[in-house]
C-alpha cells in the first residue's frame, strides 16, 4: 500500500509542480521509493530463495540507476540553458 502512495504522489508532482527540475525531483524520488517498496513486498511474499535474491539484485540496480538518471536529466537541462522557475514578486 505504501508503494502506491509514493507512485501516486509522484504522479501528482508531475502534474502540479511548476518547472522541469521540481517535476524531475518528484518523479525520481517517488519512482525510486515506490519501486523499492514494491520489490520489498515481492521479496517478503516469495520468502528466502533464488527469486528473492534476483529481486534484491534488481533492487540494488534501481537504487543506483534511478537517481543517476535523474541527475543526468537535470544536468543536461541545465547545460542547454533551462532556468529554474522563480516566483514573481508582487
Amino acid at each position: 500500500m505504501g508503494a502506491y502512495f509514493f507512485l501516486f504522489v509522484g504522479a501528482v508532482g508531475l502534474l502540479r509542480l511548476p518547472d522541469f527540475y521540481t517535476r524531475v525531483h518528484a518523479a525520481g524520488k517517488c519512482d525510486t521509493l515506490g519501486m523499492l517498496l514494491s520489490l520489498i513486498g515481492l521479496m517478503i511474499y516469495q520468502g528466502f530463495n533464488l527469486v528473492s535474491l534476483k529481486i534484491l539484485i534488481i533492487w540494488a540496480f534501481i537504487l543506483l540507476a534511478n537517481p543517476t538518471a535523474t541527475h543526468a536529466l537535470s544536468r543536461a537541462a541545465w547545460k542547454v540553458g533551462l532556468k529554474p522557475w522563480m516566483k514573481e514578486e508582487g
